[in-house]
């Protein structure tokens, strides 16, 4: 089944997220998203909070640095709120943003191995195993979560870059794409993870979450996100261009499923205010393309 979700981003203060959670729950949107921007909101702070204030709304936290947390204490973090809530937890985690990470001191010289020796050992971890592993970034001697979930959750992975995504393909259960990403680059994106994949000698399948910029309105909106497209890339690629009623934002999001996106999730403008009808926008999207 095809996934669709909304993302309240860090640009709106913690206070505004128990409004905009309610309201993507009593609206019928099946997942909202959470990022770990340095230095704003805490992910697993927020994704407590949601979970406990909606029933069934489903919660990605995508994605939350690695070099900023200890595995063992994400791997508690996770396993936590899966033991909650059970199912409704969607666990991801990335690189960080190199000039925050440095920021605090805590920047990877080699980022691609940090997720090789985090990935595996979180998801080890959460699967109630005893890890004991001496990497160059990880380190556990005989380290077993008391409270592991009854069943472990997908973990993802943020990747832009071709090495980073086909290493998601290898030690994720699926790779997070951020906004800017046109269908094209989702169709390159998948086959890439898949080729790490299939490295790994792993058969399952692999979800692939895109991020998408998207307004909700009239003629207004279409050019606002046009300005805000143009700011960030220099010039509007039209497929990038999700604006409209829900029909029209159902009708141009349908290309990134056929790219293979396993999940899209319209993110809102930065200076989005009305983020109750942005979430009802969503619910009524979801209920047109049938996503769950």
């Amino acid at each position: 089944m095809r996934r669709l979700g909304a993302i309240f981003t860090p640009y709106s203060p913690p206070e505004a997220l128990r409004d905009a959670a309610r309201a993507a729950d009593g609206s019928g949107v099946p997942e909202l998203w959470l990022w770990e921007d340095c230095f704003r909101e805490s992910a697993f702070a927020t994704a407590a909070a949601v979970l406990a204030w909606t029933t069934r709304l489903r919660v990605g936290i995508g994605v939350a640095p690695m070099p900023l947390r200890n595995v063992a204490a994400t791997a508690m973090e996770i396993a936590t709120l899966e033991r909650l809530f059970p199912g409704r937890l969607i666990p991801g985690v990335g690189h960080g943003v190199q000039s925050w990470m440095g920021q605090i001191g805590a920047r990877a010289a080699s980022p691609l191995t940090l997720m090789r020796e985090y990935v595996p050992a979180l998801t080890s971890l959460l699967a109630g195993e005893e890890v004991t592993t001496s990497g160059r970034y990880v380190a556990l001697d005989g380290v077993r979560l008391d409270w592991p979930p009854a069943q472990r959750p997908a973990i993802v992975a943020a990747g832009e870059g071709p090495k980073t995504v086909r290493l998601t393909g290898e030690v994720a259960d699926g790779t997070v794409l951020p906004a800017g990403s046109n269908p094209d680059r989702v169709a390159r994106t998948l086959a890439t993870a898949l080729e790490g994949r299939q490295a790994a000698g792993r058969d399952d399948a692999h979800q692939l979450i895109v991020f998408v910029s998207a307004g909700f309105g009239g003629d207004a909106a279409r050019a606002q996100l046009a300005d805000d497209l143009t700011r960030g890339n220099g010039e509007v690629d039209p497929a990038l261009l999700i604006a409209g009623d829900p029909a029209d934002v159902a009708r141009t999001i349908e290309p990134f499923f056929a790219a293979g996106a396993t999940s899209v999730i319209l993110q809102p403008r930065e200076d989005e205010t009305a983020l109750d009808e942005f979430m009802a926008g969503v619910g009524e999207v979801a209920r047109l393309i049938g996503a769950g």
